[in-house]
């Protein structure tokens, strides 16, 4: 049909409406918010599931629309992410209470992925070392890292104290070509990177995560303002993520090839990524991230690390180091200032996916 015998159709006043209306819908702007992540065994379903259009149907679902970026450099992207860069982004526990939550940015701990359970180690030159040989020893790690605490587990597990140890500060873009290249005695580093360094050169492995299990948490981070304005964002995400859990956990051909997909990603083999995934402890789905979320021990477990941070002088110099910072879990419970939570362990949508509600 042509235009004109189509306008024809239409009175003036439906005509003037549809013209207008028109420009309007064609100048709506869908609201973007941007995830970031970088390469890590627990933090790979992000890169699948935005190659594979998982997050786009999710956005869509909800109207929006998502960026996610991979930033190689860990610590980079959570500052980035403190300097609001980002909306969300992959972190551990720690690093989300003593960056963006001690710079005062009240964040958010979304998702639960999974807990380290070997996936972060203490390795030391040489064969038959034990976690006894860290003493006197040039120890490369990331500084004030997860790294640094599994340092001070190892050492309080070996009844050895900090100043027994020389710590050397190296970035985990360079902390592989360091310790090859013969610096150091020991290193302390995470998946895949642990994985390299166990293959190319001659360490024992003298202590790791699965001795402490529960203590070093994988989650994806959200600004929590943005969160409460845009409700849509946390649902997205949410569905997002277990959607790919499930699938990277099935024992099928798809679920084997989303993983093959994943540790090509990482740049290793298949078989690498497998045992990486070894050792860790995923929530394939939402209900086991759930029940860790509330469990009663999670801030007994976040009370070590508030310690460290502590000690360390990552969440300031006055007090206990949560004078002025709070972190809020599941079922009103709190550790530090109520009138100031920076942290929060909200299962609300976590509960939405268990629930198939998203």
């Amino acid at each position: 049909m042509r235009l004109p015998t189509l306008l024809a159709r239409f009175t003036p006043v439906c005509l003037l409406a549809l013209l207008l209306a028109c420009p309007l819908s064609a100048s709506a702007e869908v609201k973007t918010f941007k995830l970031c992540w970088s390469i890590f065994a627990g933090w790979m379903p992000w890169g699948y599931a935005a190659s594979e259009g998982i997050v786009d149907k999710w956005a869509d679902k909800y109207g929006i629309r998502i960026e996610v970026t991979e930033v190689p450099d860990y610590v980079a992207s959570i500052e980035q992410y403190t300097a609001g860069d980002y909306d969300a982004c992959a972190m551990t526990n720690m690093d989300a209470l003593t960056i963006p939550a001690a710079a005062g940015v009240d964040s958010t701990a979304l998702i639960i992925g999974d807990f380290s359970n070997g996936a972060d180690g203490v390795l030391i030159r040489g064969a038959n070392k034990s976690v006894q040989d860290l003493k006197g020893k040039t120890v490369l790690l990331v500084e004030n890292s997860v790294s640094h605490y599994l340092l001070s587990r190892a050492l309080e597990w070996a009844l050895l104290k900090p100043e027994d140890v020389k710590i050397e500060h190296v970035s985990d873009l360079k902390i592989a070509e360091a310790f090859l290249s013969g610096r150091g005695d020991a290193v302390i580093t995470w998946n895949p990177i642990l994985s390299s360094i166990k293959r190319q050169a001659e360490v024992s492995q003298v202590f790791s995560s699965n001795l402490i299990p529960g203590e070093i948490l994988d989650l994806t981070v959200v600004n929590s303002k943005t969160l409460a304005a845009h409700p849509e964002l946390g649902k997205a995400l949410t569905g997002a993520w277990f959607e790919t859990q499930r699938l990277m956990g099935l024992p099928t051909a798809a679920g084997r090839a989303a993983r093959a997909q994943m540790a090509t990603a990482a740049g290793t083999t298949a078989a690498d990524f497998s045992q990486q995934l070894d050792t860790l402890r995923s929530f394939y789905a939402p209900r086991y991230a759930l029940a860790f979320a509330r469990a009663n021990q999670m801030p007994e477990r976040m009370q070590r690390v508030v310690q460290f941070a502590a000690a360390q002088g990552l969440l300031g110099t006055s007090g206990s180091g949560l004078d002025n910072l709070g972190i809020e879990f599941s079922g009103e419970r709190s550790l530090g200032n109520p009138q100031k939570i920076m942290l929060r362990f909200d299962g609300r949508y976590m509960q939405m996916a268990a629930d198939q509600q998203l």
